[in-house]
């Protein structure tokens, strides 16, 4: 049977190791009791051999064995143990007692049948003065083991009972120690699940042991981690709710005056824009969906093995009309491939609001050029352009949501940069912002290397 509650998997940890330790003090303590009840009877049986031996004497010549009452009743334990013994000379002439009683088979005890009964035997030799040849006499005592197998019995017995005791005393301190030691999780859980809890604040459990602490804390940071992610989220939702608002309205507007318009020349203008102002709507879309994507925690990490070379050219690929159609010269550099380890798409989606953003502050005539290599373990990625730059004091603002230097002109969202310092972090890498050496900006990208 499974054990899904903790105390009882506790209990069970301290108390069958227990129970198993006492199981085999309860066989030691039976041997212990079987010695003890051996060396009790054999003391006995020697008593009694030594009284039955003291009353052998020598009289006018002959010899002659007398049993003292005491050398029986010393056996008298009130478990009617019947008592054998046998005197004989050292010829082997039998002065008293019971004629076929056995020897001892291993001197000076052991233990054999006799007439149906098991019995204990003694085998005790004394001189006798002036026996002569009949000296020593050989004195046999045995006794049923009625009085033995009892004196076992309360021995193990009292062991045993001693033993189960120490079982429930344990048990009893541990549950007792347990419902203590369990109590703060038990107050955790209540804190948790209280209806007074709208919110995710952290947990406080006073009086916490030191092991249950970092559960606490994990349980802390996780709820921290939801509430990050849920601030997200409404931050997300709140700017793109701001941000599309503006073009959708637009787009509005310039339907209806499209709608409006009868000379054609003018209609074909006001669908242009249109088209334009869709255009550009789509892609505030795309890149709120990208940082949405780039956030920690909204999709499961993944370790692709990405060559950028390759993905760069890519990119550029795609936007080589848009830098046709500007008149700008859009280049590569690049000497083999450089892998890294990262969620291909977004790091894709990373180059390609890089080359987006230069291609989008480069004046006509101008330059992007994008360079990649592996140097000192890095991969570096670096994107230069020919436009305006950005000035030193801006650089660090540049990196923040929907953030436009004062005085652009450019259309933008704000978003490229922000989506592109998500990606890289998100990576392990980080972002370098420099001024190019004909003007303009260069942004640098610098990510681990895969193994090769």
């Amino acid at each position: 049977m499974k054990l899904s509650s903790l105390r009882l998997q506790l209990l069970a940890w301290v108390v069958l190791p227990l129970a198993a330790l006492v199981t085999v003090n309860l066989w030691t303590s039976q041997r212990n009791a079987l010695a003890t009840a051996d060396l009790v009877t054999d003391r006995m049986l020697l008593g009694s051999a030594r009284a039955i031996a003291e009353q052998v004497t020598m009289t006018d010549g002959v010899l002659s064995a007398t049993i003292p009452p005491a050398a029986i009743e010393m056996f008298d334990t009130g478990d009617r143990d019947s008592v054998y013994y046998q005197v004989r000379t050292a010829e082997g002439r039998l002065l008293t007692g019971y004629p076929d009683l056995p020897e001892a088979s291993k001197p000076p005890n052991t233990e054999a049948t006799y007439r149906g009964r098991q019995l204990r035997l003694l085998t005790f030799g004394q001189a006798v003065v002036g026996a002569g040849e009949d000296s020593p006499i050989t004195v046999i005592v045995g006794v049923t083991l009625a009085g033995h197998d009892a004196m076992e019995r309360r021995l193990w017995f009292a062991a045993f009972a001693q033993q189960l005791a120490l079982v429930a005393i344990a048990g009893l301190f541990v549950l007792l120690g347990l419902h203590r030691g369990l109590a703060p999780l038990i107050r955790l859980r209540d804190a948790v699940r209280s209806p007074d809890r709208s919110d995710l604040d952290p947990v406080e459990v006073p009086g916490a042991q030191s092991e249950i602490r970092p559960l606490i804390d994990a349980l802390n940071a996780y709820m921290a981690r939801v509430r990050a992610q849920m601030a997200a989220q409404r931050r997300f939702i709140a700017n793109a709710a701001h941000q599309l608002r503006t073009p959708l309205a637009l787009l509005s507007t310039q339907a209806s005056y499209a709608l409006r318009e009868t000379v054609p020349d003018a209609r074909h203008e006001a669908l242009v824009a249109l088209q334009g102002s869709s255009g550009r709507l789509a892609r505030l879309a795309e890149q709120l969906l990208t940082l949405s994507r780039a956030e920690p925690g909204s999709r499961r990490p993944r370790a692709d093995r990405i060559d950028l070379t390759e993905a760069a050219r890519q990119v550029l690929e795609t936007h080589a009309p848009t830098a046709v159609s500007r008149n700008i010269d859009l280049g590569l550099e690049e000497t083999g491939p450089v892998p890294v380890i990262g969620d291909g798409t977004m790091l894709r989606e990373m180059i390609v609001n890089l080359v987006d953003n230069a291609l989008r502050y480069s004046a006509p005539g101008g330059s992007v050029t994008v360079q990649l290599a592996a140097i000192d373990g890095e991969a570096r990625l670096t994107v230069t352009d020919t436009g305006p730059g950005i000035p030193v004091g801006e650089r660090e603002h540049v990196f923040e949501r929907f953030y436009r230097i004062a005085g652009t002109t450019e259309e933008g969202s704000g978003l490229g940069l922000a989506i592109v310092r998500e990606v890289v972090e998100n990576a392990g890498g980080r972002v370098i912002l420099g001024d190019g050496a004909a003007g303009g900006l260069i942004v640098e990208v610098r990510l681990l290397l895969a193994d090769s």
